[in-house]
C-alpha cells in the first residue's frame, strides 16, 4: 500500500505537471508512439551471456531523454498498467512497486539528477551516449535495490536480504549496461535526425514547429520490428529477477526452483503496443484540451 501511494502520488503531479507546462500538441503522437515501442522493446529479453540469465530493456531513460521526465513516468505508467491489465505480467500487488521501480526511480530521479546534469555543458554523440549509459545502470541498481528491499519489507518471502541482493545487484548492472547502449544507439540516432526535440526536452520548451513525422516514423519502425520480429527471437533463459530468485533460492535450501516459462508471442507484441499508443495518446489529448479550456477562460475573464 505504500508503494501504491507513492506512485500515485507521482502520477498525480506528473499529471499536473504536464498540463501546466510540459506537453505540445505536436509531442502527443510522438508520446504514443514512443510508448508503444518500449512496450515492444521490453517483450525482447536479451541473453546475458555465461549467466544463464536474459534482461529487457525498461525504457524510463529513453523516453525521459524523447519526452522529458514527467510525460515519460506517465508513459511508462501506462505500460506497466497495460501488462498489469492485459497480459498478466507483473501483478495487481506488485503494480505501486512496479511504478516506482521503473517508472519514478528513471525518470523523475536519474533523468533530472544524472542525465541532465550529465548533459549540461551541451549534447555530443560521446556526451549523449555517456549520459545514458550511466544514467541507465545507476537507474536500474537503484531499482534492483529497491525489489530486495520492498521484497524483505514485504514480509512475503524467506529470502536473506544479504544474499538476494548479492545476486540482483551484478546481473542487473550487465543488463543495466545493455539496455545503456540500446538508449544511446536510439537517443543518438533520433538526435541526429531531429536535434531540437531532445534539447527542447532536455529544457522543458516545446520543439517548436517542428515537424514530428521523422521520429514518429523512426519509433513507429521499431515498435513494428520490436514487437513483431524480434519478440519471437527472445531468449527463454529467466530475468534478472527470475534468476536472482532461484540462485538465492538454491543458496538457502540446496534446489533449484521452478523455472516460469514465457515465450514472446507476435500478436501480444502489437496488440500490446497499439493499446499502449490509444491510452497515452488520448491522455495527452484529454490533459491538452482541459489545459485549453482552462487558457481560454483565463483570457476571456
Amino acid at each position: 500500500m505504500t508503494m501504491c501511494a507513492a506512485s500515485a502520488a507521482a502520477i498525480g503531479i506528473s499529471v499536473a505537471r504536464v498540463k501546466k507546462d510540459e506537453l505540445s500538441e505536436n509531442k502527443i503522437p510522438l508520446t504514443g508512439v514512443a510508448g508503444a515501442m518500449i512496450f515492444a522493446a521490453q517483450m525482447v529479453d536479451f541473453a546475458i551471456p555465461g549467466t544463464g540469465s536474459s534482461g529487457h530493456i525498461g525504457g524510463g531513460i529513453l523516453l525521459a531523454g524523447l519526452l522529458g521526465g514527467f510525460p515519460a513516468f506517465l508513459a511508462v505508467t501506462a505500460v506497466i498498467i497495460i501488462q498489469c491489465l492485459f497480459f498478466a505480467d507483473g501483478g495487481l500487488l506488485a503494480l505501486g512497486c512496479n511504478i516506482f521501480n521503473l517508472g519514478v526511480i528513471p525518470c523523475l530521479l536519474i533523468y533530472p539528477l544524472v542525465f541532465k546534469p550529465l548533459l549540461r555543458n551541451g549534447i555530443s554523440r560521446r556526451s549523449l551516449s555517456f549520459a545514458s549509459v550511466a544514467s541507465v545502470v545507476i537507474g536500474l541498481e537503484l531499482g534492483a535495490f529497491c525489489v530486495v528491499l520492498q521484497t524483505t519489507m514485504s514480509g512475503i518471502t524467506a529470502l536473506p536480504f544479504n544474499i538476494f541482493i548479492a545476486f540482483m545487484l551484478p546481473i542487473h548492472l550487465a543488463i543495466g549496461f545493455a539496455e545503456g547502449i540500446i538508449t544511446a544507439a536510439v537517443l543518438c540516432f533520433i538526435h541526429k535526425m531531429q536535434p531540437e526535440l531532445i534539447d527542447a526536452s532536455l529544457s522543458r520548451k516545446q520543439p517548436g514547429g517542428s515537424s514530428m513525422k521523422k521520429p514518429l516514423i523512426a519509433l513507429l519502425t521499431l515498435t513494428v520490428v520490436a514487437g513483431g520480429i524480434l519478440s519471437l527471437f527472445a531468449s527463454p533463459d529467466p530475468d534478472g529477477l527470475e534468476w536472482s530468485v532461484q540462485r538465492t533460492t538454491f543458496k538457502v535450501t540446496g534446489a533449484e526452483a521452478e523455472l516460469e516459462e514465457a515465450d514472446g508471442i507476435f500478436e501480444s507484441g502489437l496488440i500490446g503496443s497499439a493499446i499502449t499508443f490509444t491510452l497515452a495518446a488520448a491522455a495527452g489529448l484529454i490533459i491538452t484540451k482541459v489545459k485549453k479550456r482552462k487558457k481560454t477562460k483565463v483570457e476571456d475573464v
